[in-house]
């Protein structure tokens, strides 16, 4: 035999075992753990408890006299009316108490850029006695608003500011908590992103309204709804600075209601209603944006 004849022969691949079907994945409803089911079952039993009130308050709003009185109660008013939100604003001046209120509210809001710039100089510049500043600031917190209540009436009082909507204003105007909570959101932003803009030749103040305030989007939602609370439910401050009824928030009118006329239940739960639902209307709109600024902390 030639060498010619020597041909390598094909090396011969066995075939390759089939392949076994994949074991489908079977899907199985998970039964809810009872502790689960008991946790959810003590949550929903306080939630109705917790909004309980506020429903009796509301519907109690719409009630005749009849029957906000009658025995045993009734929680559905049987013939709804609105008569005691007109008596509120025809009767018992609350018109003049509303917009003192919104604009102690808007003068408020003012101060929320105040208290943030604030907290932008403290998270991100440094400056002698920086840190010992922020610690009075700090220390401000702790001191109760009933203290400062008569040396700030008297600065006022010097200032002939008393008796008047900026007098009742100007002690709301910024708060020591709002800073701290404004310098600890405003340290999560990136300085990188500050220094690129100094670097595109941005100012400071071009740098704090273009950049900073829309990334504190979120703690700017939180500080909106406190400061709407606070000058919302303004009550004591009002009452001790301003002697003229015709500058009385809401509260102090809702207080002044048993001097005014006889008990009626039922005009007393429409000054509380008008009192709640908007802050209720304020906490449902920013709610979305208070849960984004816990969940990206400021960095986006």
């Amino acid at each position: 035999m030639s060498m010619t004849d020597i041909r390598p022969q094909a090396e011969v691949v066995a075939p390759a075992p089939p392949i076994a079907d994949e074991p489908r994945a079977v899907t199985r409803r998970r039964r809810p753990r009872w502790g689960t089911v008991v946790i959810g079952a003590l949550l929903a039993i306080g939630a109705i408890l917790t909004a309980f009130p506020f429903l009796w308050m509301v519907l109690g709003s719409v009630k005749p006299r009849s029957e906000s009185v009658s025995y045993p109660p009734k929680l559905l008013p049987q013939q709804p009316t609105l008569e005691y939100f007109a008596t509120l604003f025809t009767e018992l001046n609350f018109g003049p108490y509303l917009i003192n209120t919104l604009l102690i509210v808007v003068i408020c809001m003012g101060g929320l850029l105040l208290m943030a710039a604030a907290g932008y100089g403290f998270a991100k510049f440094s400056f002698p006695g920086r840190d010992a500043l922020f610690f009075v600031v700090l220390v401000t917190m702790m001191i109760p608003g009933q203290v400062t209540m008569i040396p700030s009436f008297l600065i006022l009082n010097g200032m002939n500011l008393t008796n008047t909507l900026i007098g009742i204003a100007l002690p709301m105007l910024v708060s020591g908590f709002s800073v701290f909570l404004f310098r600890q959101f405003m340290t999560t932003i990136p300085t990188e992103v500050l220094e690129a803009a100094r670097i595109d030749g941005a100012g400071e103040f071009r740098i704090f309204c273009r950049i900073v305030l829309p990334m504190s989007g979120p703690i700017l939602s939180v500080q909106v709804v406190l400061t709407f609370i606070a000058g919302w439910n303004a009550f004591l401050w009002p009452l001790i600075i301003a002697s003229d009824q015709r500058l009385y928030t809401l509260s102090v009118g809702i207080a002044l209601l048993n001097q005014q006329i006889a008990t009626n239940p039922a005009l007393q739960m429409a000054a509380s209603t008008l009192m709640v639902v908007p802050i209720l209307i304020v906490f449902i709109v920013f709610q979305r944006y208070i849960v984004q600024g816990f969940a990206l902390s400021g960095l986006k």
